[in-house]
Order: structure tokens, then sequence, then C-alpha cells
């Protein structure tokens, strides 16, 4: 099977220690993804947005690791932003578990945080696999 690229997106300023978690995390575990793409400050000096978009449109899917600040994160509200316009599946996920997280900015009020374990991290993308999928194949199957 081939693995999941994934960009994962935080904020920079705050997060950074959970998105080393995440990688420690990712790597210590078979859970069938690679980080290919992450947040990173020299986005926000890409006036058009071109290579940050470029890195998201070649991932599979978005993770967005939610932590106390992530509201008022425009890194955080870009990538999201991109990833909505490049139809990428994406999941919010609670990064701190004892503190409480933010959303990010243009996140869907129906949208919520997961639980950050390895089994839901699995299922999650798992889940995301199988929907982008099926779309996929629906939409192969439309009448013109």
């Amino acid at each position: 099977m081939t693995a999941i690229n994934i960009f994962v997106s935080f904020d920079l300023d705050h997060d950074k220690d959970l998105y080393d978690l995440f990688l420690e995390q990712s790597a210590t575990a078979s859970l069938g993804f690679e980080v290919s793409g992450r947040s990173e400050a020299s986005a926000l000096k890409d006036p058009d947005g071109t290579g940050l978009r470029r890195r998201i449109r070649e991932a599979d899917q978005v993770i967005v690791i939610c932590g106390e600040h992530t509201d008022a994160s425009l890194g955080v509200f870009a990538e999201l932003r991109i990833a909505q316009e490049e139809q990428k599946p994406y999941f919010l996920l609670w990064g701190r578990r004892d503190s409480m997280c933010t959303k990010p900015t243009g996140a869907k009020a129906s949208e919520g945080m997961y639980s950050w374990t390895s089994q839901i991290l699995q299922d999650q993308i798992t889940l995301m696999t199988r929907n982008a999928h099926w779309e996929t194949a629906a939409s192969g199957m439309k009448r013109a």
C-alpha cells in the first residue's frame, strides 16, 4: 500500500512542539502516512501563495493541529482556506489535552476536533482516504 501524503498545518508561534510530537508519533507507529509538507514561516511571505498552494495540492490530506491560539493564526487560516479551495480532505486534531484548543478561523461550525490518539488518527486518515476514493468514483459515474 502506498503511503498517504499529509500536509500538517499548525500555529508556528505556539505549537511547534505539537508538530514535533506528531512527527515523533508518526515515525514510531506504522500509521501508513508520510508528512509531505507543513506550516512554514516563509509561506506567509509568498504574496500569491503559489508555493504553499502547490504543497497542499500535492498532499493527499491535510491535518490541522489545533492549540490554544489556532484561531488567531494567519498561517493556519491561509492553509485551511487553500485546502478548502483545493477540495483537499482535512480534519482538525485537538492538540493539547489539558488546554482549551480553538478551531482555526475559516473552519466550519459543524466541524469538530478529534482527540489525538494513534487509533483516532489512523481511523480519520483511513476514513478521509475512503471518502476521497468514493467521491472520485461517484463523479466518474455521472451521466453526461
